[in-house]
């Protein structure tokens, strides 16, 4: 009894000594329990680095962010063991543990870093910083006493030192997502050799380039395993998998890993699983039932055929379930209403064929639900409008039909709606216009009629509504929408008058097609602060006439599309960044192809033709960038000359050209200069295009003797037209020595030999 008391006591005053001495620590600045040494290395290895504050810090996008940064407090004079992310031994005073996770830190961590001079280290935590391409190197491996090492999404590259291998004593390691870095040959053999105690192994995104070693099955300990997108190949081992422990499974992006799905035991704790992107096939065996813990399961990509298995219904703690794009067919089992935790359901690009089951009842945490490209058919089950959670709703590419359901309870979340290209009809039901957080709304390529009503809440970025069938004006609220960046109404009824500057409050729109309606714009306004980040913008098939004042999106415009319109001309071409015009079918009637180098720098596709163009063409715009002109069915009488460095398609026919034949860039691969005035022979020198593919040269006065290279010019010649002319005397021998040509029309000339 005595002994016993004896120990007790003695316990107590070790335990008094901790505490004390720990209470004295904290309690009395004046007695610093950090070495000297350690304040110096510690301030050194401060210096070693700066802040990244650049708005590309992905973990600062994220939200991972804190109100201060802990090297700021790291201050001489003061002990180490209280700075923010040390952490030391009380007793020794020894840093055990250094956290400098996500404190946007920029710099090279070089082999001799002050880093290196910690040798009782057992935690390091530098993920999501920036060292800016620095080697995992040898001086990691000398951290002999780390148990906990995290150089996650670091930027770290190059060869992971095999030094790593020695660290016998880790329990955790995670260097995932360092996408230059990779091991040596053999490097990660010996790691899973060595490293048996772990318990945390991630190394998603880092080039391992090796089949799936056997051993890793073995260890009993392992708790979470992430090596996705390693480029492991080969095939994954048959045996069934014994790992008691085991909670997370990436294997996803692998495309190079084969085999069967893995059985599971019973007994197991598995709450997380991704295959994605494999090379597994087979079926989903009974043993997926056994995974009754399971939060997570990733199938995308996944080979599969037949139906969904009945297994997936005893995974009651499924949240998130992804079977896109693996081959299912059939119908959605009825079961599914059973899985009453799922969050997030996608079903989509598979072969689901016959109605959606009105099973979303009991689905009241769904977030997200995407049955998108498949074979659905019917109506859009009612029972969807109780799923007051939702986020997102992705119905796109199937056959749904009949209406929207009018009634739902509540969507006060939904930000994503998209029933494109289905045969949805009837009108867009109320409860649509009034979702107080949607985003994004596309109902495009349906069968939707009636007027489009006005929205209520300026939440909205994308408004999708084209190939339909609305018509009336376009509504006023659309004009209020201050976020919206893509609009598309295209392909409707839609009329009225709309002035440009409606569109004045819309400045962060990038993307306008209101192509194929009945609208008319009674200015264009020469004002450059209206959409000044548009990019794309077709209102083609209108009823657009007069001259063009139009500038705004001088610096962002890309893509214009006027045309089947009444525009009579432009005032000036004035952006910079444009590269595909499209004005073709209007009443454009320029007499000048002014010389302007500097107009349209750089253009590459530029459409005009079927207008009333006159003259000879001087124009030099997109000199160097220029690859698609089409010009045809105008009044052009002549070019002085032909400028395009870069000219693919020239297309010239049906104009008044006269006087000899031009020769084309020699970057040409279609010129059509048929149906015009043109005379004299052919030039030897049209036989320098030697990547022409078709040539029409029909239907003009051209004479004389066809060249002898014309056979065998370009060994990609598939058409040559050169009928309806004056061509006399012999076609080429060069036609009989193999050629690609397809189409070959001398008809109408004076010309004998041999056809190839």
């Amino acid at each position: 009894m005595m002994s016993e008391l004896l120990l007790c006591f003695l316990f107590f005053l070790s335990c008094s000594h901790l505490v004390l001495s720990s209470s004295f620590y904290f309690s009395n600045y004046s007695t610093k329990l950090c070495a000297h040494g350690q304040t110096i290395a510690l301030l050194q290895l401060k210096q070693s680095f700066s802040i990244d504050n650049s708005s590309s810090w992905r973990p600062y996008n994220l939200g991972c962010t804190t109100s201060y940064l802990k090297t700021d407090y790291w201050k001489e004079g003061s002990d180490c063991c209280s700075w923010d992310g040390v952490t030391c031994d009380l007793v020794t005073g020894h840093v055990i543990e250094l956290d400098l996770s996500y404190r946007r830190l920029f710099g090279t961590i070089h082999p001799n870093s002050a880093l290196f001079l910690f040798p009782h280290l057992q935690k390091l935590y530098l993920a999501f910083n920036n060292f800016n391409g620095s080697p995992v190197s040898v001086g990691f491996g000398r951290f002999s006493s780390l148990t906990h090492l995290n150089l996650s999404d670091s930027e770290f590259s190059d060869l992971i030192s095999p030094e790593i291998s020695h660290l016998s004593n880790l329990v955790s390691l995670d260097l995932s997502w360092n996408d230059g870095a990779e091991f040596a040959s053999h490097g990660f053999n010996s790691l899973v050799q060595n490293l048996t105690k772990l318990q945390k192994f991630h190394l998603g995104g880092i080039f391992i380039s090796s089949v799936f070693p056997n051993s890793l099955l073995n260890w009993s300990s392992l708790i979470s395993l992430d090596l996705s997108e390693c480029g492991l190949h080969g095939r994954f081992p048959d045996n069934d998998i014994h790992l008691p422990k085991l909670e997370l499974l990436y294997l996803s992006g692998n495309e190079g890993l084969s085999g069967n799905f893995p059985r599971f035991s019973e007994n197991n704790s598995l709450m997380e699983l991704d295959f994605s992107a494999t090379n597994f096939n087979g079926e989903l065996p009974a043993s997926m039932g056994n995974l009754k813990s399971l939060q997570t399961l990733h199938l995308f990509g996944f080979q599969f055929s037949g139906s969904i298995p009945s297994s997936i219904s005893n995974m009651k703690s499924l949240q998130i379930l992804d079977l896109s794009n693996c081959g299912f067919s059939g119908s959605i089992p009825a079961w599914l209403e059973n899985l009453t935790q799922i969050t997030s359901l996608s079903f989509d690009r598979n072969q689901f064929t016959g109605e959606i089951p009105n099973v979303f009842n009991n689905l009241r945490n769904l977030i997200s639900l995407d049955l998108s490209t498949n074979n659905f058919r019917g109506q859009i089950p009612p029972s969807i409008g109780n799923l007051a959670h939702l986020y997102g709703l992705y119905f796109f590419d199937n056959q749904l039909e009949r209406v929207i359901p009018s009634s739902v309870n509540g969507f006060s979340s939904l930000s994503y709606v998209d029933l494109s290209y289905n045969l949805l009809n009837g009108t867009i039901p109320s409860w649509l216009y009034t979702l107080p957080s949607l985003v994004e709304l596309d109902l495009s390529h349906n069968k939707f009629i009636g007027r489009i009503a006005e929205f209520q809440f300026h939440s909205l970025e994308k408004i999708h509504l084209s190939m339909n069938e609305f018509q009336g004006l376009i509504p006023s609220s659309i004009f209020e929408l201050v976020n919206l960046t893509s609009l598309s109404l295209s392909s409707n009824n839609l009329s009225g008058i709309s002035e440009t500057s409606n569109f004045e409050k819309l400045r962060n729109l990038t993307y306008l097609d209101l192509s194929n309606n009945m609208l008319s714009f009674t200015i264009f306004g020469n004002s450059n602060s209206m959409l000044p980040n548009i990019e794309w913008l077709d209102l083609s098939n209108n009823n657009i006439s007069g001259i063009c004042r139009w500038n705004m999106g001088e610096d962002t415009l890309k893509h214009l599309n006027l045309s089947y319109n009444s525009i009579s001309g432009f005032e000036m071409f004035p952006w910079k960044s444009m590269q595909i015009i499209d004005l073709h079918s209007n009443m454009l009637s320029f007499t000048i192809f002014y010389d302007s180098n500097s107009m349209l720098p750089n253009i590459e596709w530029l459409e005009l033709s079927n207008n009333n163009i006159s003259g000879i063409g001087t124009w030099n715009m997109g000199k160097h960038t220029l690859k698609h002109l089409n010009l045809s069915y105008n009044s052009i009488s002549g070019f002085e000359m032909f400028p395009w460095k870069s000219m693919q398609i020239l297309d010239l026919h049906s104009n008044l050209l006269q006087g000899s034949l031009p020769t084309p860039p020699n970057s040409t691969l279609f010129f059509s200069i048929s149906h015009n005035k043109l005379s004299g022979e052919i030039s030897p020198l049209i036989c320098k295009v030697s990547s022409m593919e078709i040539l029409d040269m029909s239907c003009n006065n051209l004479s004389g003797m066809l060249p002898h290279c014309l056979g065998n010019f370009s060994k990609d010649l598939s058409v040559l037209n050169l009928g309806r002319n004056q061509f006399h005397g012999t076609i080429p021998q060069t036609f009989l020595k193999g050629n690609s040509i397809k189409t070959l029309d001398f008809n109408s000339n004076q010309l004998e030999g041999l056809l190839p």
